[in-house]
């Protein structure tokens, strides 16, 4: 096991670490809990990006307080949670989340685990030292003492950072046994960071993937949104593809892919997770929604198709598709229906792309969902998709197109013009 009882300190002058940088609202935290005679750090995530030259999101603390001397000494604090008690001091809408020390599971109430390992209750509280050895990836378990300015490591996470490899604290089998969604916060590291997994940490995933199914599908619908739109959506999904996650977090997804024998499916993926990676990095909107209408898309045109073979109107056999479709998913991933109905939206108005008088082609394109159903056609048809090409190059003409223009392409019985489209950023928009 790797580790020491001991930390190394990194002071100041040895860290990338500056005062500035610091969120002052969490500084501020550490020093009231440090004056009231309590161990305060920042930990995590905020502070493995700030070592790496990052910004980071948020700025989380650990503490030597427990969540209810946290709440006497901050008027603003909240307790949540049952599984794993803490406390989020609120500023307004945002807060600041501080953690107790946690120390290894005991027989209680308040530490228990399954029989398969997995953590059911967190709140055995502890000391410093123990609550490294809780931390998952030693690039997590990094201490800062915003007030001293020293770095606390105790597991090598500094030499793992500077080697840029993830690695598990502890025994990796028992640690994605603790908690099965390691596995996928593994990825999105290695892809987050452009980092290698090192060891056990890689090697044991594929064998390990069955514990997923015992997961709750709210918490992998959380887990799939952080891997997509991590900005580095296309290399994370590789990812799952290569360590066999695909078929637990997306099985209709990889069925439909692994019959995608000219790979046109594929690259429609592709485009739609890469555009969204594009408006991340821009500091742009995404749209849960767009990504699942891609994502689920060629399983429900190909039962749509099976739909309207029995008879069944265009327009019924999508709404038959969608809801099949959608139920079979939504229990792996609980996908929630202010997303789904957005997703059937998107799905729906790909008949009315066929229009092309003018009274229809204005009533569509005053739809709210325009944009994102457009987008979607758009990389349907980039993708290979022969059958919507004509509809995708006539639309985008008349979008771009003066109205006595528009009247003059409806007049033409809908004549339809191949042109080059203009460079724009579809996916994930509304």
């Amino acid at each position: 096991m790797r580790g020491s009882a001991q930390p190394v300190r990194i002071h100041a002058s040895e860290h990338k670490i500056q005062e500035e940088q610091i969120c002052e609202r969490a500084d501020a935290i550490i020093r009231k809990l440090q004056k009231a005679g309590f161990e305060a750090y920042l930990v995590g995530g905020c502070v493995r990006d700030l070592l790496l030259g990052l910004t980071p999101k948020d700025f989380d603390i650990a503490t030597s307080a427990n969540p209810e001397q946290v709440r006497k000494l901050f008027s603003s604090a909240r307790l949540i949670g049952r599984r794993f008690r803490l406390a989020h001091i609120y500023y307004g809408r945002d807060y600041i989340e501080v953690a107790t020390f946690r120390a290894p599971h005991d027989e209680s109430s308040q530490g228990q685990v399954n029989e398969q390992g997995r953590i059911l209750h967190d709140n055995v509280y502890g000391t410093l030292e123990e609550d490294v050895w809780r931390r998952d990836f030693t690039i997590n378990a990094l201490f800062y003492d915003p007030v001293r300015g020293d770095v606390l490591d105790y597991v090598g996470g500094m030499q793992d950072l500077a080697k840029r490899r993830l690695h598990l604290i502890g025994d990796a089998e028992q640690r994605y046994r603790e908690d099965p969604v390691r596995m996928l916060r593994a990825l999105r590291f290695v892809a987050k960071l452009d980092f290698v997994l090192d060891g056990p940490t890689g090697d044991l995933i594929e064998a390990m993937v069955p514990l997923l199914n015992d997961v709750a599908p709210a918490r992998l619908f959380d887990e799939l949104l952080k891997l997509l739109h991590s900005g580095q959506g296309w290399k994370t999904f590789c990812l799952l593809e290569q360590y066999k996650l695909l078929p637990i977090l997306l099985p209709i997804t990889a069925a439909s892919l692994a019959q995608d024998d000219q790979g046109i499916y594929r690259k429609l993926i592709q485009s739609a997770l890469s555009n969204t990676d594009n408006r991340i990095a821009e500091g742009k909107s995404v749209m849960p929604a767009f990504l699942f209408a891609v994502l689920l898309w060629e399983q429900v045109h190909s039962q749509m198709v099976q739909a309207q073979l029995k008879g069944h109107p265009e327009l019924q056999a999508l709404h038959i598709a969608a809801t099949d479709v959608l139920r079979d998913q939504v229990k792996v991933t609980a996908i929630p229906r202010r997303f789904s109905n957005i997703t059937r939206e998107i799905w729906g108005l790909q008949s009315r792309f066929h229009h092309r008088d003018l009274r229809r082609a204005n009533i569509l394109l005053s739809n709210p969902r325009f944009r994102a159903a457009y987008d979607f056609l758009y990389l349907r048809a980039a993708a290979g998709e022969t059958r919507v090409a004509e509809d995708a190059a006539w639309w985008t003409h008349f979008q771009e197109a003066s109205p006595e223009d528009r009247l003059g392409l409806c007049k033409n019985g809908g004549k339809k013009r191949r042109t080059k489209r203009k460079k724009t950023n579809p996916a994930a928009s509304e």
